[in-house]
């Protein structure tokens, strides 16, 4: 059972361990294709993709210590006051213990912050457990816009962001 986790921001040393994670997990659902985050010319370096960036960011997840997933966003170009979730990815062994409904909690509030008031993102129907957990966390699915990136996402999801109340300064 793990302990607590806490959410950094990334930093050059966690690439090469992140860039494993987001890679084992598309393997595991046949997801090594082009089209997908498998082959982003950033994977292997999201440190520079992400850090010292105004519209994007991105957040490692440790639970005791170690280095088990991350998530991030970026403004989305073609919405209005909307960020696009990425790369929110897991290491098998903390999957089933709540983390991401608390990474999805998380990286919400940190784009709320940010001023964005929606949240989009691509996903794949291979991908069961992360559409379960998009929609129980109040996602709802949309028309594959014109202007989607990775080719071979089938399923794209919107949610309206809550500003938080009663947030202490």
């Amino acid at each position: 059972m793990r302990e607590r986790i806490i959410f950094r921001e990334i930093e050059e040393a966690d690439d090469e361990k992140l860039a494993m994670i987001i890679r084992d997990n598309l393997e595991t659902y046949h997801l090594d294709i082009p089209g997908t985050a498998y082959f982003d010319e950033s994977l292997d370096h999201l440190s520079e993709y992400y850090l010292g960036a105004l519209d994007r960011k991105y957040f490692v997840v440790e639970a005791d210590g170690e280095v088990v997933g991350g998530v991030g966003f970026q403004q989305l170009d073609f919405m209005d006051d909307t960020a696009e979730l990425q790369k929110l990815y897991l290491c098998d062994d903390v999957k089933g213990q709540g983390v991401s409904y608390e990474m999805m909690k998380f990286i919400e509030g940190q784009a709320v912050e940010m001023g964005f008031t929606q949240m989009y993102l691509e996903t794949h129907s291979n991908l069961v457990p992360a559409m379960h957990l998009y929609e129980k966390c109040g996602y709802h699915l949309i028309e594959k816009p014109a202007e989607v990136v990775h080719s071979a996402m089938d399923r794209f999801y919107l949610k309206k962001l809550l500003p938080v109340v009663g947030k202490l300064i």
